[in-house]
């Protein structure tokens, strides 16, 4: 797939950088060093995107450039490049880069790109962050990094765990570290912690089906100026928010696990299959069955079970 860019020109697609077989891509998570494939490309990535994939590189050696859609931000160790699905964006280093680039599915991080929270935002704009890597929070980013990467080798019991709690630490620390560069102003106001603090209880709460009153009363706040508070940060009210974090959990249940689509409701809290079935169609405009064929054979895994999309 190819998306134009402003000045008309195209910008390709990837699973990966120069992979174009789209059976290669049944992948949730993938992890090689910086230099693996920047050095076939004689150093120089070309101006890509990744429709579903959210993108860290971690630079601890070496230095270069980032580009994302036409702006340039440069890098030096120990720094981390996060780059969002969608976003347009290449790479010039020098011979002497180091480090790792870590491939991995936004719908695995447990709050998602553009979600109503500081973190959300965070997510939803590529930048580079460099990293006070001695001791505090620096530190710990580039151990839970490395963690990730000597996992994903091993491939013992309790990886894909261990891999997503890895890179979830990572980026809400190094969210945290570029909020501090902010000047008081720019600074989250009450609203916005109110909005965080939703989008965690959501994430924590969304298989129980709690109502519009659960959350604002937990928030301290009234249902109407709850909905009053997410509709002016996001356009969307709560009911609205609650169920589009519930279709994301159910078309990622559909696509990485097992199981028939009433097992599935099930999983999800829904006590009637044919109720999910027809929440789901509302909200997608396909059946659950529907979609999920369709999202295996985008992906080259026609012919395989749902779980079985491999952890390469």
């Amino acid at each position: 797939m190819k998306r134009k860019t402003l000045t008309g020109g195209l910008i390709p697609t990837y699973e990966l950088y120069g992979e174009d077989d789209p059976s290669g891509s049944r992948f949730w998570v993938h992890c090689e060093t910086i230099p693996a494939r920047s050095e076939l490309h004689h150093w120089e990535i070309g101006l890509h995107r990744h429709e579903r994939y959210f993108q860290i590189l971690l630079v601890t050696g070496g230095s270069g450039d980032a580009i994302f859609d036409g702006e340039i931000a440069r890098f030096e160790p120990v720094s981390l490049v996060t780059v969002p699905p969608a976003v347009g964006h290449g790479f010039r280093f020098s011979p002497d880069i180091d480090g790792y680039v870590f491939t991995f599915l936004a719908s695995r991080l447990p709050v998602r790109p553009g979600e109503p929270s500081a973190f959300g935002h965070f997510l939803s704009i590529p930048r580079v962050t460099r990293l006070p890597h001695e001791a505090g929070e620096g530190k710990l980013i580039l151990d839970h990094l490395l963690r990730v990467a000597t996992e994903w080798e091993g491939r013992l019991t309790g990886r894909t765990v261990l891999m997503e709690t890895g890179l979830a630490a990572s980026l809400a620390l190094t969210a945290r570290i570029a909020a501090q560069d902010q000047t008081e102003t720019e600074r989250t106001d009450e609203n916005d912690r109110r909005i965080e603090a939703f989008s965690a209880l959501l994430h924590r709460e969304v298989r129980n089906h709690r109502p519009a009153s659960f959350y604002a009363s937990a928030l301290g706040i009234t249902p109407t100026h709850l909905n009053r508070v997410l509709k002016a940060k996001t356009g969307l009210g709560t009911q609205d928010l609650v169920a589009r974090r519930l279709i994301e959990e159910a078309q990622r249940e559909l696509l990485f696990t097992p199981g028939s689509v009433k097992q599935i409701a099930f999983r999800l809290g829904f006590s009637d299959p044919a109720y999910f079935s027809r929440f789901f169609t509302r909200q997608t405009g396909m059946t659950p069955g529907a979609w999920r064929q369709q999202e295996q054979i985008r992906l080259g895994s026609r012919n395989e079970e749902p779980g079985s999309i491999s952890e390469r």
